[in-house]
């Protein structure tokens, strides 16, 4: 109960302090205060949701098998949690994990992206007025240099019982192989290469709708935005020239704290040049310009939001997860052809498609290789829901009435002479 209530208490001083940490997040990392304000919503509703799920931590009676027993069922805190994230939400990857390890009654040591210190702080200003006893929310910054090594003593250090990560697949392997020398209880989510699929069946407008929400949003540096669109044929064309103009029309690149800003800078150049491969890959394939396709002339980590056609599946961008505003299509035939296609990719984190037809949503949806699916939805997040992947995009869940079983040993008592 007193957990509930201090988490209770950092939620809503989360709240009455939104808009000076929404101002933190477009500062660190450029996103759009508009996005930015959102993410402080998104990332409070964490702690409001398991300041309930703490007070429901509820262990088992199991019927024995012998008369002169009682078989119990207790659920522990697992101890020291290191909690290490990446710099795109800044806040809500905090919340959705040290909310769960409190509820749980672990203790935290949270390791901030090198490029977006600041909010974890933030949140730790907040944490101490909440009345979170000193050492329970720890937060150390370090420098770009300084990450491997801060990392790898979280993972391979005793005291510490639990890592929970996001950020890329190639990092979190290395971070596995660390925690494996300790056996420590892991939970990661990890890069995704969501595939967005059209059908015929399909509401273009709604599907247009969807597409720019799922991959524009922070300039298409989340881990959950669309990187592959696959569109059928019959409303192939249709779809482009709907989703062209939505494009042109109603994304606007610029400052963060710029009111009609939907698009801030990408993170750093090299994630610029990254969307720079990309498309230069695609277009030497055959691939062809809808709109924007290069650098912004606002500065260099500025891009225009790109929409590419002609796109096969040889191409770098639909092998890899781009990060950034690039929207490439692949024209396909029949459901089968779709859904190899989606499912030919080593991770699995998110997935979209647009029907109207009832037997194909059960189909596909119950076939695409990925933690979550939208079905006729371009934004999906939500506390409620479980948030995580399958394949290499990661281990276990966050959010959810499942999110603070991740944090929890489940310890099995036998009373027995009785």
């Amino acid at each position: 109960q007193e957990r509930s209530a201090r988490l209770r208490r950092w939620y809503e001083l989360m709240m009455e302090n939104k808009e000076e940490l929404a101002r933190i997040i477009t500062a660190e990392n450029g996103k759009p205060l508009k996005e930015a304000q959102g993410e402080i919503v998104y990332s409070a509703s964490f702690l409001e949701w398991f300041a309930e799920e703490a007070r429901r931590i509820y262990g088992d009676v199991i019927p024995a098998s012998a008369k002169d027993r009682r078989v119990l069922v207790l659920k522990q805190p697992v101890g020291v949690a290191a909690i290490i994230i990446a710099w795109n939400f800044p806040s809500a990857m905090i919340t959705r994990k040290v909310g769960a390890a409190l509820a749980a009654g672990c203790t935290v040591v949270v390791k901030p992206a090198e490029d977006t210190p600041l909010s974890a702080l933030a949140l730790g200003e907040l944490a101490n007025q909440a009345g979170i006893p000193a050492g329970v929310y720890n937060v150390v910054p370090c420098s770009r240099q300084q990450t491997a090594a801060v990392g790898e003593v979280l993972c391979t250090d005793p005291l510490v019982s639990k890592i929970s990560f996001t950020g890329s697949t190639a990092t979190g392997k290395i971070l596995l192989k660390h925690a494996a020398g300790t056996v420590k209880r892991v939970s990661m989510e990890l890069g995704g290469h969501a595939p967005f699929i059209v059908f015929d069946s399909a509401n273009v407008d709604q599907a247009v709708a969807g597409a720019l929400a799922s991959k524009y949003r922070n300039s298409g540096q989340t881990c959950v935005c669309t990187n592959r669109f696959l569109v059928q044929k019959g409303i192939h064309d249709e779809f482009v020239e709907k989703f062209s103009k939505a494009i042109e029309k109603e994304l606007h690149v610029g400052n963060g704290f710029d009111a009609k800003t939907t698009q801030g800078p990408l993170i750093n150049e090299k994630a610029v040049e990254k969307v720079e491969k990309h498309i230069k890959d695609a277009v030497s394939q055959g691939a062809s310009v809808v709109t924007g396709g290069k650098r912004h002339s606002l500065g260099k980590n500025f891009f225009e939001p790109t929409l590419l056609t002609n796109v096969t599946t040889k191409m770098l961008c639909t092998q890899e997860e781009t990060f950034g505003p690039l929207a490439p299509v692949i024209k396909f035939e029949t459901e089968a052809e779709a859904v190899a296609i989606a499912n030919a990719a080593n991770v699995g984190l998110a997935g979209y498609f647009y029907s109207q037809d009832p037997a194909q949503i059960w189909r596909v949806a119950e076939q695409l290789e990925v933690g979550m699916v939208g079905v006729n939805e371009g934004i999906i997040s939500s506390a409620e829901c479980p948030f995580g992947g399958v394949k290499e995009s990661g281990l276990g869940r966050e959010g959810s009435k499942y999110g603070i079983d991740e944090y929890l040993e489940i310890k099995y008592v036998c009373f027995g002479g009785l």
